[in-house]
């Protein structure tokens, strides 16, 4: 049977990567690519079908960042679809990130190197804003437009008879420490990215012990450290020029350092072939690769636990309650004023 994959982000990175390795793996699936730029979307599928000519690559426009969109994108997923077995929410985004340049050189000459470049713990900040619907643009983007996509898709996920898949892309940067559940939103700190990637492991596993029941798995994955445009964007091209060599050296000593998207996708490609009932809610699986350039897969505990990821649920579906109602409400002031007077 065909099966259905949907994979957030897809048009470049680690999303594009992991949909090349899906199709080499199964040439029947029914590819989903669901990013917000429709030209990149259009030019990534070019890229896909010129080494899988026959392969079936849909596309959807879909910014996780907006409500409207997130609704609009769900509706048409169940137009085309009768179900979705895998859901790849990749997407994410972190604006104007911010180095400490002095901690930078300071830890790129100390023991504590290889953790910094993995986790950019101590060194990474970010400015955050409020979005068109009232939500912090991280939190929205990268956590709430995914568990409302999730809610949305839960006909074609919890389809009776058969399993389906959520896959998280989590990050090395997702810190108990950058999270508090009280200020959801991440509107007082300062590592908005980090809050939202810790968030999403703990939302995967309360979305796991409340949705195995009806065939809906939920897993997480770290791929690693990998140079993308949103690493990319973090310090200046000439600083990348100048450490890439040091990166590259690094590597032989640690094996998170995956670098390319997709040696950064293999935990993702992983999960594709596991049977769900195998996997571990509570592990995060990490693409790893060795100083030769061989890909692995290794599960790692989270730190993590379930009355947070409770109260994290619970508070979700009480925004997303509140955030249907103002929609609602918007929705009908702009067709108020639309009707002649």
């Amino acid at each position: 049977m065909q099966r259905v994959v949907v994979v957030t982000g897809a048009n470049s990175g680690i999303g594009l990567a992991l949909c090349e390795r899906l199709l080499t793996e199964d040439t029947q699936l029914r590819l989903c690519l669901a990013c917000r730029n429709m030209q990149r979307a259009e030019a990534a599928r070019d890229t896909l079908l010129t080494s899988h000519a026959d392969a079936r690559v849909d596309l959807l426009h879909l910014d996780v960042g907006s409500v409207e969109s997130v609704l609009a994108a769900a509706q048409e997923v169940k137009a085309r679809y009768s179900r979705v077995d895998f859901l790849y929410l990749n997407a994410g985004i972190m604006p104007n990130p911010q180095v400490d340049v002095k901690a930078f050189f300071k830890g790129l000459f100390s023991t504590n190197v290889v953790n910094m470049f993995s986790t950019a713990e101590g060194i990474l900040t970010q400015q955050d804003r409020v979005n068109a619907d009232g939500l912090q643009e991280v939190f929205a983007t990268n956590l709430f437009g995914h568990f409302l996509l999730i809610r949305e898709l839960e006909p074609l996920l919890c389809e009776a008879g058969h399993t389906s898949r959520v896959v998280w892309t989590s990050s090395s940067n997702a810190r108990r420490s950058a999270f508090n559940i009280e200020d959801l939103q991440h509107r007082n700190g300062t590592e908005p990215y980090s809050s939202s990637k810790y968030a999403s492991d703990l939302l995967s596993l309360a979305l796991s012990k409340h949705k195995n029941s009806q065939g809906l798995f939920s897993s997480v994955i770290c791929p690693g450290l990998v140079m993308t445009n949103l690493t990319y964007g973090i310090l200046p091209s000439f600083f990348w020029t100048l450490i890439m060599p040091i990166m590259w050296l690094i590597r032989i000593f640690t094996n998170t350092f995956t670098l390319t998207p997709s040696n950064g996708a293999e935990a993702l490609h992983w999960l594709f072939l596991q049977k769900p009932e195998s996997l571990d809610p509570r592990a995060k699986y990490h693409s790893l690769t060795s100083g030769l350039g061989a890909n692995y897969t290794q599960p790692r505990q989270m730190d993590i636990d379930d009355d947070m990821s409770e109260v994290l649920y619970s508070k979700l579906l009480e925004l997303e309650k509140e955030v249907r109602r103002k929609l609602s409400e918007r929705n009908a002031d702009d067709k108020a004023e639309t009707v002649p007077q």
